[in-house]
């Protein structure tokens, strides 16, 4: 059983945040609980604090547009499991966090001990998303343009959405930047595009722009 270690709070709401600590001290016996309120602080603290054992992030924060902070923060460690928790209750963005990689999307009405359990399901390895949820056909067309790439690939098309150079991709993934212009082909070839800008629209159902 793994004791110990970090877990990373992101929400805006310091009364949520304390909720949330409670429920992953709960999930988790022995973690310390680190709570900002923006991607922003939740970047700094990723980038220097080596390790997280779990990001628990709102889908709401003020300088996130849709799964933008989710991006960003998987970016920053494709390693780390990324829980999202929101009070938004919508089956297409359960279908979207799925597609993009998230491990969990649990709803704030889930009373403490509920989300507690989901968490302890991460923990160890497993993904959470409420059962029966149906995706549009518009976010079903975007998961199946990306179903096929590999985990490297789907980091790449990811790091594309930030607006990042191949030099830049290439340092943070600590890969050359032949290696990521290799994964551009083959993502490119894979999702039936032949730039940038094409792989980005193919996948922006999944991205959203949805406003807190």
């Amino acid at each position: 059983m793994k004791t110990g270690g970090r877990v990373l709070i992101a929400d805006d709401h310091p009364l949520t945040r304390e909720g949330l600590a409670l429920a992953a001290r709960s999930a988790m016996p022995g973690i310390t609980t680190i709570c900002v309120g923006s991607i922003a602080e939740a970047s700094v603290e990723m980038e220097n604090r080596a390790g997280f054992r779990m990001v628990l992030l709102d889908f709401q924060l003020p300088d996130a547009r849709g799964y933008s902070g989710l991006l960003a923060l998987q970016f920053r460690d494709p390693r780390t499991p990324i829980v999202v928790v929101t009070a938004r209750e919508d089956p297409s963005l359960v279908e979207a966090a799925k597609a993009l990689g998230a491990a969990g999307y649990l709803f704030k009405s889930l009373p403490l001990d509920a989300i507690a359990v989901r968490l302890r399901d991460v923990d160890a390895g497993r993904t959470s998303f409420p059962a029966d949820t149906v995706a549009s056909a518009t976010i079903a067309a975007a998961r199946a343009r990306i179903g096929d790439l590999s985990p490297a690939q789907h980091g790449v098309l990811m790091a594309l959405t930030d607006g990042r150079s191949n030099k830049e991709i290439a340092r943070v993934l600590d890969v050359t930047e032949a290696t990521v212009k290799a994964h551009l082909t083959a993502i490119f070839r894979k999702m039936g595009v032949t730039n940038r800008i094409q792989a980005l629209l193919a996948i922006q159902p999944l991205i959203g722009s949805v406003g807190a």
